[in-house]
C-alpha cells in the first residue's frame, strides 16, 4: 500500500492523492485548480494515471477546488464510484454545472473573438453534460457509516464542519495481514461557529494528511469579527456607498444571510437593501435548510422556528441577470453579496467595475485568495487593476474579515489534531508554501509529531 501526492501538495486548490492498495488505484478528491491563468490552464494537462484504471474516489466536499475535475475525470474514462456524504451530492450538482457552464461561456467567448486557429476551435474544459454524468457517479453516505469500498479498504466519514456535508475521510486499509489507519482532513471549519457543527477528530491515525490554508494565523475572535462588521457598515453608511462581498456561494453565503438576521439590529441593517445576488447561492440555501440533521442546535432552533430571527424584508434575491443589472443603479444603500468569492469571474466583477472606483464604497473579503486571483491583488492592495480587460482604479475601502472563514485557524487545526489518541506521522498540504512550513514548525512545537511536507509525485509507503 502506497499514497502519493499529486494535487494542492504545492498550492491551495486542485486537491487530489492517489492512493493504491493491492492492486486497486483510490483517489481522494479531484478538484480544480484555481488561481491564475497560467494556474487554470494545468487543469487540462494529462493525469498521472489513466483514469480507467480508476477503481473509486473519496470526495471530501464539494467546493470546486476538491470536485472540479471530477466531470473531466469521468470524461476521460473513470466509470467507478465516487464516495461522499449525502448533501454533498446535492450541493456538487449545484457547483459543477455551474463550473461547466462557465467553461462552456469561455470556450463560446473564444471562439466569437478568435484571433488563431486554437481560439476558432476552444473546446470547454467539459460539459454540463460531463458534470451530470459525474454527480451520477456519486454514493451517498452518512457521518459515522462505515462501508468497504474496495477488497481492504474501509470507509467513514465524519464531520468537518467546512461547509455542508463536508467530511473528514478515514480509510482503515488491511493488505498482506497489516492494517494502517489513514486520515484526510479535508477542510477544517472553525470551532463554534454559526450554522454548522464543529469538526469531529477521529480516534486514531497511523498517516495524518492535514489541509494548512490558514495554519499560519489566528482569527480575529468571534465578537471581535461581529464589531468589525458593524463598524464597517456604519462607516460606509455615513459615507453614502454601497458594501460589496464577494462571497462563495456554498457556505459564505448561507452564514452571512443568517449573521445578517441575528444581528439585524446591532448592525443597523434596516438603513439597507441586501441582495443576493446569485442563483448558485439562492439554491445552496435551499438545500442547507434540507438537512437540518447537519446543522448546529442554534441554527436548528432557527430552522424549525423562523419567528426566532427577525424578518430580513430588505432582503432581495437577484436570480435572473436582469434584475442583477439593475443593482447597478444604485448608488449607495446597497449591501450585495455576489460570486465568485475570489473576484475571478461571475457577477461581482460587474459590480465591481460600477463601485471600485468610489472612495464611499466597502469591499469586504471573507475567505480565502488564491494567488493570481483579482481577489488576491486586491486584499494584497494593489491600485490599479483590470477587469474584463479595462483597468480600473483602486478607491473604494478593502477589508478582509478573517473571523467569517470556512477555514479553521491555526489554533482550530492544532485543536483538532490534539484529538488523536495516538501520534499519527502527518503531511502537510492544501497551503502556500510559507504557510506549510510555519503550519509544520507549530505542528512540531506543540505537538511533538513528525510532520513532513509533501512535493507534488512524492510517494510514501504505508
Amino acid at each position: 500500500m502506497e499514497l502519493q501526492f499529486y494535487g494542492a501538495a504545492e498550492r491551495v486548490t486542485g486537491s487530489c492523492h492517489i492512493l493504491r492498495v493491492a492492486g486497486h488505484l483510490l483517489l481522494l478528491d479531484c478538484g480544480l485548480i484555481q488561481g491564475s491563468p497560467e494556474e487554470e490552464a494545468l487543469n487540462r494537462e494529462l493525469f498521472p494515471f489513466e483514469p480507467a484504471d480508476v477503481d473509486a474516489v473519496v470526495l471530501s466536499h464539494g467546493h470546486i477546488d476538491h470536485s472540479g475535475r471530477l466531470p473531466l475525470l469521468v470524461k476521460r474514462g473513470f466509470s467507478g464510484p465516487v464516495y461522499t456524504q449525502h448533501a454533498t451530492i446535492d450541493l456538487s450538482l449545484v457547483l459543477l454545472l455551474d463550473s461547466a457552464s462557465l467553461a462552456e461561456r469561455d470556450a463560446d467567448i473564444r471562439r466569437r473573438h478568435a484571433t488563431t486557429g486554437r481560439e476558432r476551435h476552444a473546446e470547454p474544459l467539459y460539459t454540463r453534460e460531463d458534470a451530470q454524468r459525474a454527480v451520477a457517479r456519486m454514493r451517498g453516505m452518512e457521518y459515522g457509516e462505515t462501508k468497504e469500498i474496495l477488497p481492504g479498504v474501509r470507509l467513514r466519514f465524519l464531520d468537518a464542519g467546512h461547509i455542508l456535508g463536508s467530511a473528514v475521510v478515514e480509510l482503515r486499509i488491511t493488505e498482506g495481514g497489516e492494517e494502517r489507519t489513514l486520515v484526510f482532513s479535508g477542510d477544517l471549519g472553525q470551532y463554534e461557529s454559526p450554522v454548522l457543527r464543529d469538526p469531529e477528530t477521529p480516534e486514531k491515525a497511523d498517516i495524518l494528511l492535514v489541509e494548512s490554508t490558514y495554519g499560519d494565523r489566528l482569527h480575529r475572535d468571534f465578537q471581535g469579527t461581529v464589531a468589525e462588521l458593524g463598524e464597517i457598515f456604519r462607516t460606509a453608511c455615513r459615507e453614502c456607498g454601497n458594501i460589496l462581498i464577494p462571497a462563495f456561494s456554498i457556505g459564505r453565503s448561507q452564514e452571512l444571510l443568517y449573521l445578517f438576521a441575528t444581528y439585524y439590529s446591532q448592525w443597523e441593517l434596516d438603513k439597507w437593501q441586501v441582495y443576493l445576488d446569485s442563483p448558485m447561492a439562492i439554491e445552496a440555501g435551499r438545500i442547507y435548510w434540507g438537512y437540518p440533521g447537519l446543522l448546529d442546535e442554534e441554527a436548528l432552533a432557527f430552522r424549525n422556528n423562523p419567528a426566532l430571527l427577525p424578518p430580513l424584508d430588505n432582503l432581495h434575491f437577484t436570480e435572473r441577470v436582469e434584475a442583477s443589472r439593475k443593482i447597478n443603479d444604485i448608488r449607495n444603500g446597497a449591501i450585495i453579496i455576489a460570486g465568485s468569492g475570489m473576484c475571478n469571474g461571475g457577477r461581482i466583477l460587474h459590480h465591481l467595475k460600477y463601485n471600485i472606483h468610489r472612495p464611499e464604497c466597502r469591499i469586504i473579503f471573507t475567505g480565502y485568495q488564491a494567488p493570481g486571483t483579482l481577489g488576491r491583488k486586491l486584499v494584497g492592495g494593489e491600485k490599479q487593476v483590470s477587469i474584463h480587460g479595462r483597468s480600473y482604479r483602486v478607491a473604494a475601502g478593502i477589508h478582509t474579515i478573517g473571523g467569517l472563514s470556512a477555514h479553521g485557524d491555526r489554533a482550530d487545526m492544532l485543536r483538532w489534531m490534539d484529538g488523536f489518541r495516538n501520534r499519527p506521522e502527518v503531511y502537510v498540504v492544501h497551503g502556500d508554501a510559507g504557510v506549510k512550513v510555519s503550519f509544520r514548525n507549530a505542528i512540531e512545537e506543540r505537538l511533538q509529531l513528525k510532520v513532513s511536507i509533501p512535493k507534488p509525485g512524492d510517494m510514501v509507503k504505508l
